[in-house]
């Protein structure tokens, strides 16, 4: 069974309901293979509650998340760790086109691609699939 990984950020957003302060925490997810992103929310004022799960991670929460976090990188290694199958786990991931896959490999090889903890874990492990020697890595 694969490790779930997962990092979390808290913020404040105006409650809909009552205009009073909503605490927030938002978790990006690595699970089942899939990253997602939940966010449970509570007014702090008229004791409104929600969750909203499996969502897309908003830019700004990520960009919270890196600062707050700092950001994981991808380190790839061995005979592999230059060519084809790196490639082609980019594009499919990224939905780029070759050029910029091309690109995002250098980044990749030379180990200065970094994201959020959860996102470069999952591009490790499909990596991995590939063949391609691949860990995250967090300060």
């Amino acid at each position: 069974m694969e490790q779930v990984v997962l990092e979390s950020v808290r913020y404040s957003e105006v409650c809909q309901d009552c205009g009073g302060e909503l605490e927030c925490w938002g978790t990006q997810a690595l699970v089942g293979g899939r990253l997602r992103w939940d966010v449970d929310v509570m007014c702090s004022a008229c004791g409104s509650a929600a969750a909203v799960c499996d969502g897309d991670v908003p830019a700004e929460r990520r960009d919270q998340m890196l600062s707050e976090h700092g950001p994981a990188r991808l380190r790839v290694s061995g005979p592999s760790a230059k060519g084809v199958a790196i490639m082609r786990v980019l594009r499919a991931e990224f939905g780029i086109d070759l050029t910029t896959a091309k690109d995002v490999m250098r980044r990749v090889v030379s180990g200065d691609h970094s994201g959020t903890l959860p996102e470069m874990e999952h591009l490790a492990r499909k990596l991995t699939e590939y063949g391609v020697n691949a860990v995250a890595t967090h300060p």
